[in-house]
């Protein structure tokens, strides 16, 4: 029976192991997707790859899974960090889902002097990036970092990590990132642009690469989609 229902779980996968699923993992296959005991499922923990999974006891109050095999090995995303200021929620959860997909390995919500959005539940915004990660296969899920102020973030920016700025005033030049190697971030700024101040700041940093994302002005969700793009194609595991 192939297995299509895929669930993180945080505990060990290994031939035989025994998981024993949250009630509402369990309310979910038994309540919602009707699965009964014998059916495939799919785990992943982030540590030990995905693995398909039987059912031996299912209830909407608990279940239980029994690993058969490995189906995917561990397979850890590029060293990309997803920099973004938070917009309007439904947006903010595209912008994280997205990164997700794309094969960000880390996501940093950062507070700009334009930033709309003065709070975020890290905690939902980490739910949903599970959520991601069970419906597009990944093997692990990406630290989805509490809010945190742009200087401060940059006052102890690791020198070795490249950081690609998507600067607004250089709408219209060539969308292109060189292909290098190496740790690499993207910084997508918010609705209302970057101010002058945080701009200069971001030029006069060596490691800092002002990035063109073509001839359109792209809202900050688009903006996101756009630079992972250009950066997995050019650098990331898509080549």
């Amino acid at each position: 029976m192939d297995a299509k229902i895929r669930l993180y779980v945080d505990q060990p996968l290994a031939p035989g192991q025994a998981v024993r699923l949250s009630p509402d993992q369990a309310h979910y296959l038994t309540g919602v997707m009707r699965l009964t005991a014998g059916a495939a499922i799919l785990l992943f923990n982030g540590r030990d790859g995905e693995w398909r999974a039987t059912l031996a006891d299912a209830s909407k109050r608990g279940a239980v899974a029994l690993c058969d095999m490995q189906t995917r090995p561990l397979r850890l995303p590029p060293d990309l960090w997803l920099l973004f200021a938070p917009i309007k929620k439904a947006r903010t959860d595209f912008i994280v889902e997205k990164a997700v997909e794309l094969g960000a390995a880390r996501i940093l919500p950062v507070q700009t002097r334009h930033t709309n959005a003065d709070r975020i539940r890290q905690d939902r915004l980490q739910a949903h990036a599970l959520e991601a990660a069970e419906q597009c296969g990944a093997t692990c899920v990406p630290e989805v970092a509490e809010l945190i102020a742009l200087d401060k973030l940059l006052a102890k920016w690791p020198e070795d990590r490249r950081l690609y700025w998507c600067d607004e005033t250089a709408l219209g030049q060539p969308a292109t990132i060189t292909p290098t190697q190496g740790p690499a971030a993207i910084l997508i700024g918010p609705e209302g642009g970057f101010s002058a101040d945080e701009a200069a700041k971001l030029r006069a940093r060596s490691n800092v690469t002002p990035l063109s994302l073509g001839p359109r002005i792209l809202r900050a969700d688009t903006a996101a989609v756009a630079a992972l793009t250009l950066w997995q194609a050019a650098c990331g595991d898509w080549r």
